[in-house]
């Protein structure tokens, strides 16, 4: 998803969505890149699910 910049949704556990393509990860969270909005630092523990756009 990183090298082809792959537009996703993240589903969070309060039930907030948000979409953007993820630009880097680690243990603890993922950076997610939106366009024309603030760039993300979230926490994996708060994320439900992440799906690909179409």
């Amino acid at each position: 998803m990183i090298e082809n910049s792959t537009p996703i949704r993240v589903k969070l556990e309060d039930g907030e969505e948000v979409a953007g393509t993820i630009e880097y990860y680690d243990q603890s969270f993922i950076r997610l890149t939106r366009k024309g909005e603030a760039n993300l630092f979230i926490f994996k523990h708060d994320i439900k699910y992440i799906t690909e756009e179409s």
